[in-house]
């Protein structure tokens, strides 16, 4: 802990750097970082508010607000996962050089997509005020809540990242298992409507940790209920640490053979 303390200027300016990097040479340049998330809510904003006439579970709220502080942090976790898997050969040149601390890029990925996370929850708390949804001092628990997605994202990219090294296939199995993931939260859909149809589901949506993250930023965006809180607090933080104990792990196991193989 105490050598990302001392690198923390180092990651600031690495990060600002990446997020800068994805929009040169781009024309609109970071206007391209909003077009896709607001056409994936405008996209399913029409098949499930216009086309199945869903009713969000959270009175006098309609679809697109239900759906908005449900979608951004699961493009927060997308993004960093999907850009973290591939940072060791974005930076190569730093993986081969003996003095940098390899195990501080996946922590320049994180933070240049959170960039990217910050400007999106400042539109969402811009939409709400447009439409009139009270922010309260709950509200402001998004920041804990994208904390804790932090924390979790982090110990993924450790795996995914060091494993791509050596096997480079990863990157494709980590896009594919992003698009299976974002059905595998209640993201689009609440898990309420699985009560009575398949119960088992519903605890298999709840294992899912982007569980908490969701349900958390609904809950203190538009006041939807959270049942069984602290239980799947406790749930949530125990599979984060294992998660971010092991990639940690596993990244300093391999790190010493990327220069050879990179």
């Amino acid at each position: 802990m105490n050598k990302f303390v001392k690198n923390s200027k180092i990651v600031l300016n690495l990060a600002v750097s990446d997020f800068r990097k994805r929009f040169v040479g781009s024309y609109f340049g970071i206007i391209w970082m909003f077009v896709q998330p607001l056409a994936t809510v405008l996209v399913y904003t029409l098949i499930f508010q216009v086309g199945f006439k869903s009713v969000p579970p959270v009175p006098g709220v309609s679809y697109v607000i239900w759906l908005i502080p449900g979608i951004i942090p699961w493009f927060y976790f997308q993004d960093s996962i999907i850009q973290g898997t591939q940072v060791l050969y974005e930076y190569n040149y730093l993986v081969k050089k003996i003095v940098f601390n390899t195990e501080l890029l996946p922590i320049v990925k994180l933070v240049s997509v959170f960039l990217s996370n910050i400007c999106f929850v400042v539109i969402m708390f811009i939409v709400f005020i447009i439409a009139r949804i009270p922010i309260t001092i709950k509200s402001f628990l998004v920041i804990y809540f994208s904390f804790s997605l932090s924390i979790l994202s982090l110990g993924i990219i450790y795996i995914t990242s060091s494993v791509n090294v050596f096997f480079k296939d990863m990157g494709q199995i980590v896009s594919i298992l992003m698009q299976f993931g974002m059905w595998m939260a209640p993201i689009m859909y609440d898990e309420s409507l699985f009560i009575n149809r398949a119960p088992i589901l519903v605890k298999l949506i709840k294992f899912n940790p982007i569980y908490y993250v969701v349900k958390g930023y609904r809950y203190c965006m538009i006041n939807d209920t959270f049942n069984d809180l602290l239980k799947i607090s406790i749930y949530y933080w125990v599979i984060t640490i294992l998660i971010f104990y092991l990639g940690y792990r596993v990244f300093n196991k391999l790190k010493i053979h990327f220069s050879d193989v990179l």
